[in-house]
């Protein structure tokens, strides 16, 4: 049913790292090809008239414009999406509405200003959230899902944090999670010269993350994908050497960094398969950095002698030191937001003049989907 213009607000919900440990945040995770369906459902469960589905590392968030039904219904959306086999549809949806958060109004704007600026990010400033964020809005805008009412709020948003980045230093020093993982390999070996590095999946995440390796002095970089032309580009522009998938096991045993960050589903190395090589590594130390959700390395592994397994979880403390060392940077940013929301929050009172007193959506903040 649609929802009645009277009613509608922004709306937005989901969980972060700040809510849900990563354990919760991979079952609830979309891959992009799942992003287009995702929202049809999405719009359905939650009662929705536009919406934008953003799923990253740290978090799997929705903004959208509607009445909003019960806050369950964003949890019951999540599990029937992804019922896993071997477990009940009820029981996941409990698990995700107790880690996730619901905002409504001018809340939600404030938290989308917020997160395109990187002010919500694990470490805060980091500049890849802000393309995240305009590729999420993409996918649902190509996927019909969006209207006028959240153009304008995404572009406002995408506004503001540009803003953000050219008026504030928020952005200096380790400010992405690939950098804060390279910060995290010197601080275990001293140094990174001399170093091999594995470098499984040729995305993004991973590219990054090899270049900070290679600026830090790491001597050697290997990288394996499923797609082997992709590791071929970028084990070019690293001058590094490229290996096929299938045998990429071989060289983790000869490197003393693994950088992992695929879209694979499951596990690329179990704790079998680690036992196997720590064994014929001699003692040898390595170190296992997993940046992907869901998880590529089973996390048991970090049990197993001489390996030190860091998950995407495992980074948050470095990036709180980051953020209380970034508190005069935040405070300006947060000035810098402020009109950029009212100004947004004015253009949203003047469609209600135009349409009439019954049709005014709620600018106020609220902890649940009822409206104003």
């Amino acid at each position: 049913m649609t929802t009645p213009a009277h009613a509608a607000t922004f709306l937005c919900g989901g969980l972060s790292f700040r809510e849900a440990p990563v354990a919760v945040r991979e079952r609830a995770a979309f891959r992009e090809d799942a992003l287009g369906a995702a929202l049809v459902r999405l719009r359905e469960v939650v009662g929705l008239e536009e919406a934008v589905l953003l799923s990253t590392c740290n978090r799997v968030e929705f903004f959208g414009v509607g009445q909003g039904k019960k806050e369950d219904a964003w949890a019951a959306f999540l599990a029937s999406f992804h019922q896993e086999a071997g477990g009940t549809e009820g029981n996941l949806a409990a698990d995700f509405a107790a880690h996730s958060f619901h905002l409504a109004g001018r809340a939600s704007v404030e938290r989308l200003f917020r997160l395109a600026s990187g002010l919500e990010s694990m470490v805060v400033g980091e500049t890849e959230i802000l393309g995240q964020v305009k590729d999420a809005y993409r996918i649902a805008a190509a996927s019909g899902a969006t209207g006028k009412r959240l153009h304008r709020l995404f572009q406002a948003s995408f506004s503001a944090a540009k803003e953000v980045r050219s008026k504030t230093q928020i952005t200096r020093g380790s400010v992405s999670v690939g950098s804060v993982a390279v910060e995290l390999a010197e601080r275990l070996f001293g140094s990174l010269a001399g170093k091999t590095v594995m470098v499984l999946g040729a995305g993004a995440t991973s590219e990054r993350t090899a270049r900070s390796l290679q600026s830090r002095g790491a001597e050697w970089i290997v990288v394996a994908n499923r797609t082997h032309e992709k590791a071929v580009a970028l084990a070019a522009e690293l001058r590094g050497e490229a290996v096929h998938w299938d045998v990429f096991e071989e060289r983790v045993e000869k490197a003393d960094i693994v950088i992992s960050s695929t879209s694979a589903p499951h596990y690329v190395l179990t704790r079998e398969r680690l036992d196997l090589i720590r064994r014929r590594r001699g003692g040898r130390p390595l170190f296992l950095i997993d940046l992907a959700v869901p998880r590529d390395i089973e996390p048991s592994a970090t049990h197993l002698p001489d390996l030190y397994l860091y998950d995407i979880d495992d980074l948050e403390a470095i990036a709180r030191a980051n953020q209380r060392e970034r508190g005069a940077e935040i405070a300006r940013c947060e000035g810098i937001l402020l009109p950029h929301v009212e100004k947004l929050l004015a253009w949203e009172a003047s469609l209600a003049a135009a349409a009439g007193p019954l049709s005014h959506p709620s600018a106020e903040g609220h902890g649940d989907y009822s409206a104003a």
